[in-house]
Formats: structure tokens, C-alpha cells, sequence
């Protein structure tokens, strides 16, 4: 069975086509298949819309992404985990080139991102190279990701100890058991973060990850993009 995991904070806005997107793939695709909404420490309608798609609805109080992914995987009773961010929608072509890539003998992999909306100068044209280099080094963003469940369980799911990044570490041990691929099929995700903070913020954020190294990563501290106030488009 193939089963959705999506983690959320505060996501009412986006969730709803979140769903709908990963209810249609599901269906197109023709396997058995479950969503499973992680809501992680939400306090507005997040959980509500979960349960009136009729999704399976797991609360947890980590306010940390790698961590939330974790809890739902276990929840999860599928043996293929597509991990889905709720700002991004999965489609039929993604999802069922990820089972075909599983069920062809790789451990992983994931799709590269397409943004929505108009994004800014700096991020249109930095995004053919964020593209080859996601190609050319077989890294992906976390907003769709998929792997199986015996590769999850070997490798221990996405390294807890970081609040950011965790999919770099979730990757590169995928890649210590096996294969990751990324096949062709894009998805769409929300670029709000490319349009709330300015290329200078996301360079800033780049030196310090380069003077602290990993250490930035292991706390919520120095990371606003990800855990400060959520501008919404």
C-alpha cells in the first residue's frame, strides 16, 4: 500500500488542494493507498480540514519537521512513504513514476519542485542552476519525497537532530542503502518563502550555515525562514 504523510503546522490555507491533489493521484494511480496528516503543534483549522477529507489525523507537539515526518511514518501502514509537504501538490505522474522507481529495485527519491505564483527576480533566475545541481548531485528539496518502508526502517527515518536540512541527512543515508533516483515528473509547491524573504536573508542564512556548519541546523534559533512568523500568499 502506498501511503501519504503530510506534515503540517497551521496549514488551513493550503492543505485543502494539498489533499484533494494527493486523493486524485492516488486514485489515478490505482493503488490501495492512505493519507496521513501529521499536525504538529497547529493551533488553527488544520486538523478540522484533515478530518473532514476524511484523512487519517495524527497530533503530535514536536514543532520539528524531521521529527513530525518521523511520527507519521509510523502511524503509516503503507510499504511505500511518499512524504509530502502540505504547501505542495503531489500529481499522478510524480506519484506513480516514485512507485515504478521503488518497485524497480531504488530505496528513494524524490521530485524536483516547481514554485507557484510569480516568484522574484533573484529566485527566477538562480532556479535553472538549483535545478541542474539538484540533477547533477541527485538532491532533492523535502517537499516530495518517497522511499520504502524497509529503507525508512534501516536508516532510522530523518535525523532528528536537525531543524532544517533534515533532508540532506535523510538523502545521503538513502543513498548509503541503495538507490535514489529522481524521476522526470516535476511538482508544484508554494514559493510564499521565496517571496517572503529576500535573496540578501537566504545568503545571509547560507554564511551562517557556513561559518556554523551543521550546528545551525540544531536549533529552532537562526531559523526564522522555517520556524518564525509565516507570511501567507
Amino acid at each position: 500500500m502506498l501511503s501519504f504523510v503530510i506534515p503540517a503546522h497551521n496549514e488551513e490555507q493550503h492543505l485543502p488542494a494539498t489533499l484533494s491533489a494527493a486523493r486524485e493521484a492516488g486514485v489515478q494511480c490505482g493503488e490501495p493507498f492512505e493519507i496521513v496528516v501529521v499536525s504538529d503543534s497547529s493551533t488553527d483549522r488544520t486538523e478540522a480540514i484533515a478530518r473532514e477529507h476524511g484523512v487519517r489525523v495524527l497530533s503530535v507537539a514536536h514543532r520539528q519537521i524531521a521529527a513530525t515526518r518521523n511520527s507519521g511514518a509510523r502511524e503509516a501502514r503503507g510499504d511505500l512513504l511518499f512524504f509530502v509537504d502540505a504547501d505542495t501538490l503531489p500529481n499522478a505522474a510524480a506519484v506513480r513514476a516514485g512507485i515504478e522507481t521503488l518497485r524497480g529495485g531504488a530505496v528513494g527519491g524524490g521530485c524536483i519542485p516547481v514554485f507557484d505564483g510569480v516568484l522574484p527576480l533573484w529566485a527566477r533566475l538562480m532556479y535553472p542552476a538549483f535545478v541542474v545541481g539538484m540533477r547533477t548531485f541527485r538532491f532533492v528539496g523535502g517537499c516530495f519525497l518517497f522511499c520504502t518502508r524497509e529503507a525508512f526502517e534501516a536508516i532510522g527515518g530523518f535525523p532528528e537532530r536537525y531543524f532544517a536540512a533534515e533532508e540532506v541527512g535523510f538523502i545521503r543515508s538513502l543513498k548509503g542503502v541503495g538507490k535514489f533516483v529522481i524521476p522526470r515528473p516535476t511538482v508544484v509547491t508554494s514559493g510564499r518563502k521565496l517571496r517572503a524573504h529576500s535573496g540578501r536573508e537566504l545568503l545571509a542564512l547560507a554564511g551562517r550555515r557556513v561559518v556554523r556548519g551543521r550546528k545551525l541546523l540544531e536549533g529552532r534559533e537562526g531559523l526564522a525562514i522555517w520556524y518564525g512568523p509565516r507570511t501567507e500568499d
